[in-house]
């Protein structure tokens, strides 16, 4: 039999077809066409089989990328998917949404060579929607059953991806989470035409159906404290992510049509769930025919910027106070933006918002420059004199990062302890807090960051905390 691999001399990258850009920014499904067999199986051949893989080294949860792509190059999907998934609990939406620019295919060895990376998270997604639509995809089955129950704040990714494995474990899981629907971000702030929900919904019903308790529109603080959930459970894991956003200091910033970036996406994806939105259709939520500046250079005003396209924006321009090639979202969304008509002014910085009767009609931008580098090597961006320009906003979306919630206040846990950005502190190798038995994870340890890295956390908190539980079950008997 010839060797199915080491084909990336002879065999082209090629990804799967994207829709066209006028079609696709009229709804908001999923740009790329799946893979069908052949041609996942043709892509995946190009791997060439590293002695050391840095795809795997550089994905956060050292997925084995190099076995999983040749056992699909050789038509052993099932096994293929098996393996991808054994160190991933959700390995399409990993496909989907990862920045594998930055992670896996950036660091491909093929990529440095000059002939293409592999397409790895194409190849990721096709074998799990594969898996989905054959059947595959088994049931969640609890381990035998310990007698202890865990609580987890929180249904975003690192939550669920700890309830899994806690479940498998064979404890009693209940997670908690502030919104009608389990996903968190997954289902509220990442657009579908990124990530369609019914992808998301159909891993928390696997998780419901193997047992997992969801209690929804339920805050910690408000309908119990942390103290209560520790009363409840024998352990916490508190993955409640990072929701604050960070504000424009400008003048002007209070005029009637500025607006944080999660608010507006939120009430996008939850009009696309078929909620009433009231604020989405009286129209402060939606840029329908209106000029739209989103100010931020990450993933978050990517989405943002794309989503005000699809509403039927007037215009949309991206404003980011360094350059293209210190930009921290992915370039490769920042090409799908460009594609769909977004306006990049790169080196720009907003100087005040210009309003009318405290509402915005346009933003006061200043030139920048990149500076002396900081301490951490990086370029600061300084203003360029008398070179300020304006821009036309009628709506001007707020995409700056996020830092978490005072959570030792919101939780009546003033003996939490944080850090000074304000994320929880956690043991770097138990990931216990300052609290025994609550653990944390995800972006409130690590502040905002990638899903992959949320997923990876999950997992962690759980292996820890079935540890920690292990550990004192067996003094208790000791002490018997």
């Amino acid at each position: 039999m010839a060797e199915p691999m080491l084909k990336f001399v002879t065999t082209p990258r090629v990804t799967p077809a994207k829709r066209d850009a006028g079609q696709r920014t009229g709804d908001f499904h999923e740009i790329y066409a799946e893979f069908i067999d052949a041609k996942a199986a043709e892509q995946a051949s190009r791997c060439s089989q590293c002695g050391v893989p840095f795809c795997q080294t550089h994905c956060p949860l050292h997925n084995n990328i190099p076995d999983w792509l040749r056992m699909t190059a050789e038509g052993r999907l099932r096994e293929a998917y098996e393996l991808s998934q054994a160190t991933n609990s959700m390995p399409e939406i990993c496909g989907r949404i990862c920045p594998q620019d930055r992670l896996c295919e950036g660091n491909c060895v093929i990529e440095q060579s000059g002939h293409g990376t592999v397409t790895i998270g194409s190849v990721e997604k096709y074998l799990t929607d594969k898996a989905w639509e054959e059947g595959w995809v088994r049931p969640l089955v609890p381990g035998p059953d310990l007698g202890r129950s865990v609580g987890v704040v929180g249904a975003g990714p690192a939550g669920l991806a700890a309830a899994e494995r806690l479940r498998e474990l064979g404890y009693a899981v209940t997670v908690y989470d502030r919104h009608d629907r389990a996903g968190g971000l997954l289902i509220y702030g990442i657009p579908s035409f990124k990530l369609e929900k019914e992808v998301v919904a159909r891993r928390t019903q696997r998780l419901a159906e193997g047992g997992v308790e969801f209690r929804l529109n339920f805050e910690v603080g408000r309908d119990a404290t942390l103290a209560d959930l520790r009363e409840r459970h024998d352990s916490v894991l508190v993955a409640a992510g990072v929701y604050r956003a960070r504000d424009l200091e400008v003048p002007g910033v209070g005029a009637q049509g500025v607006v944080p970036a999660l608010e507006y996406l939120i009430a996008s994806n939850r009009q696309g769930l078929g909620d009433d939105v009231p604020d989405f259709t009286g129209g402060r939520l939606n840029a329908a025919g209106k000029h739209v500046v989103v100010v931020g250079g990450g993933d978050t005003a990517m989405d943002c910027v794309r989503t005000a396209v699809r509403q039927g924006a007037a215009s949309v321009t991206c404003l980011y106070r360094r350059d293209r090639a210190n930009m921290p979202g992915s370039a490769r969304e920042v090409s799908h933006a460009e594609e769909e008509g977004v306006v990049f002014e790169w080196l720009a910085a907003p100087r005040a918002i210009r309003d009318e009767a405290m509402r915005a009609m346009g933003v006061r931008a200043a030139r920048m420059r990149l500076g002396a580098p900081d301490l951490t090597g990086r370029q600061a961006p300084e203003e360029i004199p008398g070179a300020d320009f304006d821009l036309p906003a009628e709506l001007v979306i707020k995409a700056l990062g996020f830092d978490p919630e005072d959570l030792p206040s919101v939780f009546a846990a003033p003996d939490l302890a944080v850090s000074r950005w304000g994320t929880l502190k956690a043991d770097f190798k138990t990931l216990e807090t300052s609290i025994p038995g609550v653990f944390a994870a995800g972006d409130v340890v690590r502040g905002a960051s990638l899903v992959v890295w949320a997923i990876r956390d999950g997992r962690d908190a759980a292996e820890a905390m079935h540890r920690w539980m292990g550990a004192q079950a067996l003094s208790r008997i000791a002490a018997e």
